[in-house]
């Protein structure tokens, strides 16, 4: 009985994240713990991890990441954008994939920058004739979520000249950088000390009890009517063995 309560207690977690590996799963973790949220890892096949949560801190833990930017957004790379099946491409479709590549791997090199939480690469390669006096140059525009305990300013002349540097023929005054500061969280720095109870010698969170105390009655009421089940199918069969003896020959 012990052991089937604390399975169904296990149960009530939910699944936060899947599919992580090792590193994103213990800075998630430890994320959460910081700010006073317990949370557990779960192995999945091929090295991969799962994260849970109570199911009750579900929403708190989901907000929490999302502002500082967990999990890490996934970018594609140049392999990735040039993985094609077809033998022969269009010059719009490689001029399309290659502009798209570019804003990836930028976007993912600026989201490197320690204190950058998520970022996006706008470029702009426009279809000029080599030969026109009156082409247009080329652009890129930055977006930045960045931590607000940062300093920003000393950050943008050198987001501009990497992405500048990055891209033939872009100028550094071309290149517009568009900083915004995430919502400030306060961290816990100590865990307060979840208040812990008991029931039925299960050491659990004082939150959980009620839950338990739920669990706990649902098993009583199956165990009696599966007594009452094999009961009545005892007392079926010793009536029918009366009968059966009582009968004349």
């Amino acid at each position: 009985m012990t052991m089937v309560m604390a399975l169904l207690l296990q149960a009530c977690d939910t699944e936060l994240y899947t599919d992580l590996n090792e590193r994103e799963a213990n800075i998630m973790v430890a994320t959460l713990a910081r700010h006073g949220i317990p949370a557990k890892r779960v192995a999945q096949e091929e090295g991969l991890m799962t994260v849970t949560v109570d199911e009750s801190r579900f929403s708190e833990a989901v907000s929490i990441l999302d502002r500082l930017g967990l999990p890490e957004e996934e970018f594609s790379n140049l392999g990735k954008v040039f993985e094609n099946n077809s033998l022969v491409s269009s010059p719009v479709q490689e001029r399309a994939q290659m502009i798209y590549a570019l804003s990836e791997e930028l976007s993912h090199t600026v989201s490197q920058i320690d204190g950058v939480l998520s970022s996006r690469v706008h470029v702009v390669l426009p279809d000029n004739d080599l030969m026109a006096q009156d082409s247009t140059p080329s652009s890129a525009s930055v977006f930045m979520r960045y931590s607000p305990t940062i300093d920003i300013d000393p950050l943008i002349p050198r987001v501009k000249t990497l992405v500048a540097n990055g891209i033939s023929g872009l100028t550094y005054d071309n290149v517009s950088v568009v900083p915004v500061a995430a919502v400030t969280l306060e961290v816990q720095e100590e865990t307060p000390p979840q208040m812990l109870s008991s029931f039925l010698g299960i050491t659990m969170p004082a939150t959980s009890v009620a839950r338990a105390g739920w669990i706990f009655g649902l098993l009583i009421v199956l165990v009696l009517a599966l007594a009452g089940v094999v009961g009545w199918m005892v007392w079926r069969q010793r009536r029918r063995g009366t009968y059966e003896l009582e009968t004349p020959p």
